[in-house]
Order: C-alpha cells, then sequence, then structure tokens
C-alpha cells in the first residue's frame, strides 16, 4: 500500500509508461505493414495476436532478469570485439527487419498486383491463405522478441521495482491496442505514407545492426527524420485532396 502512495513510484511509472510507448512505435508499425497484408476480415485476430505475444515477451523477459541482463555479458571475440548474447539478438533482429522493410518495399512499389491473399471460389482463404496468416504472426512474434528485449532492457536501467515495470508494459500494451488500428488503417489507406514507413523501419533495422556492434544511434534521430518526413507527406496529402475537391467542383 506503501508503494501505492509513493509519489515517486507514480512518476516512474508515467515516465517508463511513455518511454515503453514510443519505444514500441515502431513495434505498431512493422505489425500494421504486415497485417495490411492480410484480408480485412483476419487483420484485427492477427493484430490483438501481435500485439498480445509483444506483451506475454516482455513480460516473460521481465520475469527473467537475471537471464536477461546475463546477455550482455560477451560470448566470444571477433577482431578484438566482444559478442553478447543481446549483441546476436540485436543483430539477427536489424538483419531480418532491414530485410522485411526492403522486401516489403519491394512488393509495394513494384508488386503490388502479387500482394494479394489467395481465397477459394466461396470467397474463404485458401490453404494458402491460410498459411500466409500463420507466417504473418511468426514474424511477428519474431521481431516482438528483439523489440522486447530493447526495451526491457530500458526498464531495467529506469526502475527496481518488477511491479511498476509490469503495469508500464500493460498500460503501454494497452494504448498500442488502442492505436494499432486507426494507425494500421492510415497507413493502408495511403501508399506514400505505407513507404515511408517502410523506409523508418529499414532505419530502425539499421540502428538494431549498429548497436549489435557498440555502436549506438540514438533513436530519438530517427524518430525526429520520421516526424519531419510524416509532416510533409501531411502537407502534400492535403494538398492532394485540395487539387480533387477543385477538380470535382469545376
Amino acid at each position: 500500500m506503501d508503494l501505492l502512495l509513493d509519489p515517486n513510484v507514480w512518476i516512474a511509472f508515467a515516465m517508463l509508461t511513455a518511454l515503453e510507448i514510443v519505444l514500441g512505435v515502431d513495434n505498431i508499425i512493422f505489425i500494421s505493414i504486415l497485417v495490411g497484408r492480410l484480408p480485412p476480415e483476419q487483420r484485427d485476430l492477427a493484430r490483438r495476436l501481435g500485439l498480445g505475444f509483444a506483451m506475454l515477451s516482455r513480460l516473460a523477459l521481465l520475469f527473467s532478469l537475471s537471464w536477461v541482463m546475463g546477455l550482455k555479458s560477451d560470448l566470444f571475440h571477433v577482431a578484438g570485439m566482444g559478442i553478447s548474447g543481446r549483441d546476436l539478438v540485436l543483430l539477427l533482429g536489424g538483419l531480418f527487419l532491414l530485410y522485411k522493410a526492403s522486401h516489403e518495399i519491394f512488393v509495394e512499389v513494384e508488386a503490388r498486383e502479387l500482394d494479394v491473399p489467395p481465397v477459394d471460389k466461396s470467397g474463404q482463404l485458401s490453404g494458402a491463405g491460410q498459411r500466409l496468416m500463420w507466417a504473418t504472426i511468426g514474424q511477428i512474434a519474431v521481431i516482438d522478441i528483439v523489440f522486447s528485449l530493447d526495451s526491457v532492457i530500458t526498464a531495467v536501467g529506469m526502475v527496481d521495482q518488477i511491479g511498476v515495470m509490469v503495469a508500464a508494459v500493460l498500460a503501454s500494451v494497452a494504448v498500442m491496442m488502442f492505436a494499432a488500428k486507426p494507425i494500421g488503417d492510415f497507413v493502408d489507406s495511403h501508399p506514400s505514407v505505407k513507404v515511408l514507413a517502410l523506409a523508418f523501419l529499414v532505419m530502425v533495422g539499421m540502428a538494431l545492426t549498429a548497436e549489435a556492434f557498440d555502436a549506438h544511434v540514438p533513436k530519438g534521430y530517427i524518430y525526429a527524420a520520421m516526424a519531419f518526413s510524416l509532416a510533409v507527406e501531411s502537407l502534400n496529402i492535403r494538398a492532394r485532396r485540395k487539387r480533387l475537391g477543385a477538380k470535382a467542383g469545376a
């Protein structure tokens, strides 16, 4: 009870929740883009499963703090540089994100007609469509682990109480659940924004890969660049709407 009445605990909770939400932006974008390839009736389920797995992976890592912190110990050395378990996870996750984002950019720009889930004559997803559904969830699960590891290590550096960490994770995932659908719908309905979001994921993948080699790239720079690009694109979208409205009224 004393813990709940301590203002320092509430301040730590608010700061950690805000940080978890910010760190979850790239996770939401990745989920939104992958889910956008599925039929509309499958998207909500895939989105909930993806964010649910993100929550479970964060909680599992929080309750395995000794193991997580052990990942920072060097396993071996390459060219005089120590490589830890965390470095390996970040490297593999970064390379996967680079590959996946680059592939999705190709599909969006060059082969959009191929990005259609197979359906049978009844309008239901075919076996290939079902495999696409579970393959999408599997890819979300893989990248969730990478983002969760980064998130949990950051949380450990800010707060000592495990209860505060768990509460912050639950609150941040609840916000992500609420925000994921409108963000996904907006990204999916604006192809240019989708390409910008994929470019953002390329930068995140680059940052994760660099982090694996102890070259820290502050995410604030990436977020600032993305925010500026989105601001410019929002002006372009508004200008296009005005031109279309003027043509319709002519």
